[in-house]
């Protein structure tokens, strides 16, 4: 009797231990309702289900490594913690109705912000894609964490050392300089690819055109679209990195073509600042178009055919220098004549940064431009005065910076286009730094998306 007691008794241990198996640790519940609803969190923009999902992977996957850290020094530490079922089950039923409500929430606020930028809503089929992009991108992760672990395990710690510091080496020798020089390769050939719906403009008031001294496919991807855009009646002058070998010889050729365009007969001439690739929004050149009655030229000087990001990380100061040298050699320029057009200036995003390097402050920039308009600037970081800065709220570009882990956004000036979420330490950073990948996907007047009115509300003398 006693021996069939204990019997059962020994079975309901194993069938603990197997519950237990299958329930996941309460840290481990935890970690993954704590990153996804982290992820969950109010953003600025409406957001795809793929993109959502990338950023729930990746929050889930660091907070599962902390839990996994923390156990890791309890164990150290020879600090016990009774695995009980019933606490894991707990755990896990909480951790599904947390994300259940976080999910719920999500939800609403994504459709309001839709309705306010005119974007359809989000149902049960987004949940649903979303689901199929997080759980293989978590399991994948996971799965091949575990596989390096057995593979530490079997090679001994001191191995497992040598054999990571070996992959650092030839991660740093020969890895990461081959991943730049692809991107740097991958860079060029976009810059020079020749769109064929694209047509090359005839006026000689366009650089690129048959007579331009800057000829049309040294102007770059981004420079040909800027020279064909419309109206015609405006003068654009563009000069790409392939116009000219260096800096010094691109400004000069950039003053020769708006010599050569009529530009300097303009009663206005503004100076564009491109974006990293070389990009002059078409929409701010259709609004300044409006803005002068077509009585404008526009001049642009490519600094870089990385993306925007690249060279606000790696090459900011060539956004600037170049900026100031043109304007500089505008101005000089403009000083000889008896009857000198209104000079501006303009930028947008990384643009803004390189234009409102030129200027020393506010008062330098009112003393030496006719008016100046700052698009969407990084965290606002412009020069004012009488300039016109135009900031969605909506936009993460003008309110993303380090400050953000620990301090609300100053919104002073930004002008209300949807629905601002609250802001929260470290969590509104890791939203806003998502929605950054997603800026220029919203619809014109919202997230980094500015449209005619760049131009049309350039303040004058």
């Amino acid at each position: 009797m006693t021996s069939a007691a204990e019997a059962v008794r020994v079975d309901k241990r194993a069938l603990l231990r197997q519950k237990a198996f299958r329930v996941p640790r309460v840290s481990t519940s935890a970690a993954l309702a704590g990153g996804t609803v982290a992820s969950l969190a109010p953003g600025l923009l409406p957001r795809t289900p793929s993109a959502q999902a990338i950023l729930t992977s990746l929050l889930v996957l660091i907070a599962l490594a902390v839990a996994g850290l923390i156990r890791m020094a309890l164990r150290s530490l020879r600090f016990g913690v009774r695995q009980l079922v019933r606490l894991r089950v707990v755990a896990a039923v909480a951790a599904i109705l947390l994300v259940g409500a976080a999910m719920g929430y999500a939800e609403h606020w994504q459709n309001e912000l839709r309705a306010a930028m005119g974007v359809g809503g989000i149902g049960p089929w987004y949940w649903a894609q979303w689901l199929v992009w997080t759980v293989p991108l978590v399991v994948v992760v996971v799965l091949i964490a575990r596989g390096v672990r057995w593979v530490v395990r079997r090679l001994g710690r001191v191995r497992s050392v040598a054999a990571g510091a070996a992959l650092l080496v030839a991660a740093q020798l020969v890895i990461v300089p081959s991943i730049v020089e692809w991107r740097k390769s991958a860079y060029a050939s976009a810059n020079s690819y020749l769109d064929p719906g694209l047509a090359q403009p005839d006026s000689p008031a366009r650089s690129g055109s048959p007579v331009s001294m800057a000829s049309w496919p040294s102007l770059g991807a981004e420079g040909r679209k800027f020279v064909a855009g419309t109206p015609a009646r405006t003068v654009r002058v563009y000069v790409g990195l392939n116009s000219a070998p260096d800096l010094d010889s691109r400004v000069a050729l950039a003053i020769r073509e708006l010599e050569r365009t009529g530009g300097f007969e303009r009663h206005h001439l503004v100076v564009t600042v491109p974006t990293g690739s070389g990009w002059i929004d078409g929409d701010a050149a259709k609004g300044l178009d409006t803005r002068f009655g077509g009585d404008v030229a526009l001049a642009g000087l490519q600094y870089s055919d990385a993306p925007s990001w690249v060279t606000f990380v790696f090459g900011r100061h060539a956004a600037e220098e170049s900026a100031r040298r043109l304007f500089q050699a505008v101005e000089q320029r403009i000083s000889t004549m008896p009857h000198p057009p209104k000079l501006y200036i303009y930028g947008q995003s990384l643009g803004a940064l390189g234009g409102s390097s030129v200027f020393r402050d506010d008062a330098d920039e009112d003393a030496r431009t006719c008016g100046a308009l700052w698009a969407g600037p990084p965290a606002g970081q412009v020069h004012h005065g009488r300039a016109t800065v135009l900031a969605n709220a909506s936009d993460p570009v003008v309110r993303w910076s380090p400050s953000l882990l620990w301090r609300a956004p100053d919104l002073t000036g930004t002008r209300p286009d949807a629905p601002v979420p609250q802001w929260f330490p470290v969590l509104s950073f890791l939203q806003t730094t998502a929605d950054l990948l997603g800026a220029l996907n919203a619809p014109s007047g919202h997230g980094h998306r500015y449209g005619t009115d760049q131009g049309t509300v350039l303040p004058d003398c």
